[in-house]
């Protein structure tokens, strides 16, 4: 079970993951301590965005971003079943392994025998999952996977802060360029600010374009699309 000194590291990692700025670092800092904390030789980190579509945000060897694609090809794997039902998931060897068979058989091919998948989620949605792997069958124990469990819950909530951060400085940006542009209409044609908006807005509706690159486009070009 862990240590006074694992508790000590967890402390430091919980300090250092909520005081990243964005999504990236926090969860490079993520793969640092997971590789250290579990002993594993590769980890990565995915990020779900449907049922069906995931997406490697960051890995510590080219390799995994391969194995991450040989789930979505097959249709099948662990990372789908944490997104589902389960909360943690340890394949002791893939060469036995017959939950996944295709995604077992390709991945014992590349020399990946264990792993140990971890759900990323918070009380308000689901994540992703952090993965674990190993070159030896059976690398991973229930210790292992207690500790991937703390890792996995601080990993999310710094992650959904950082997204949530990135979002609102993206609202206000956006928010700010749209001002910028209406400032150019009403100047440029003397017009109300609701009535600049209401140009931006009919622009963005006939080009079926986002308002925010309207907006960008009259502020960097001085020009609306045509």
């Amino acid at each position: 079970m862990p240590s006074y000194r694992d508790a000590e590291e967890f402390a430091e990692m919980a300090l250092r993951l909520h005081d990243e700025p964005g999504v990236e670092e926090t969860v490079d800092l993520v793969l640092e301590y997971a590789l250290k904390a579990v002993g594993a030789d590769y980890a990565g980190v995915i990020f779900v965005h449907s049922k069906t579509r995931v997406e490697t945000v960051a890995a510590t060897d080219p390799l995994i971003e391969r194995l991450d694609e040989i789930q979505v090809e097959t249709g099948q794997g662990p990372d789908f079943s944490a997104l589902g039902d389960v909360l943690s998931i340890i394949v002791d060897d893939t060469t036995t392994d017959r939950r996944w068979p295709a995604w077992a058989d390709m991945v014992a091919r590349a020399g990946v025998r264990s792993l140990l998948n971890v759900r990323l989620y918070t009380t308000a949605s689901v994540i992703g999952t952090l993965n674990l792997y190993g070159r030896n069958p059976h690398q991973f124990s229930a210790d292992d996977q207690a500790v991937a469990h703390v890792i996995a819950r601080h990993a999310a909530v710094a992650i959904g802060a950082a997204r949530k951060e990135r979002h609102l400085w993206q609202a206000v940006d956006a928010r700010k360029r749209i001002g910028q542009a209406q400032g150019i209409l009403m100047e440029r044609y003397d017009l109300t600010p609701d009535k600049a908006f209401a140009v931006l807005l009919r622009y963005s509706q006939d080009k079926n374009i986002k308002l925010r690159l309207v907006a960008d486009q009259l502020v960097e070009n001085g020009s609306l699309p045509e």
